[in-house]
């Protein structure tokens, strides 16, 4: 059986939910790359985004609403989450609450993750949606610090090129 994906329609169809829900996210990971790009290069399993602690329980009600529910992982917490539906479509919840510096903290702060001040005021594109997403040199050095694989070479390495960033150390075995 082939894995599902999030095509373009379901994007935008979220999106729109959750703007009439009063919930404001940023897009993050691969359909990030791609709106800040204008235009989709691969296919996606997931949409990640990050939201508002505050505006969660608005945000899985209205996805309940839709037929969504908790999909299982090892790394499930509070912060970072999926809700799937029946036909294969999957949200990845990034859950942050803003600092006094900024920064949108993802959990415990004593964990050290966040996105930076300014790694969400990026812009982009999905299909004729203009939407609020990680700015393109965030994108490429939160793709670094694991194994990268080919996926993620043709998301930094299209961004890189695109926006004249240098390409990360991670990435010279792809060069």
């Amino acid at each position: 059986m082939s894995r599902p994906r999030m095509r373009q329609g379901d994007v935008l169809e979220f999106l729109a939910l959750m703007e009439r829900t009063g919930v404001r996210v940023w897009v993050d990971g691969g359909w990030a790359v791609d709106a800040c790009l204008g235009s989709q290069t691969r296919a996606h399993a997931d949409l990640d985004i990050a939201v508002q602690e505050h505006d969660v329980p608005a945000a899985t009600a209205a996805l309940r609403g839709r037929g969504y529910r908790p999909v299982p992982r090892p790394d499930t917490s509070a912060w970072n989450f999926v809700l799937g539906d029946d036909g294969g479509r999957q949200i990845d919840f990034h859950v942050i609450v803003f600092d006094e510096n900024g920064d949108g903290v993802l959990g415990p702060p004593e964990n050290g993750h966040r996105y930076p001040a300014g790694s969400l005021t990026g812009a982009g594109r999905i299909g004729e949606r203009q939407v609020n997403c990680v700015t393109p040199e965030w994108l490429v050095r939160f793709h670094t610090g694991y194994a990268v694989d080919a996926d993620d070479w043709a998301d930094v390495s299209a961004l890189c090129e695109r926006f004249a960033i240098p390409v990360p150390e991670d990435y010279q075995r792809f060069r």
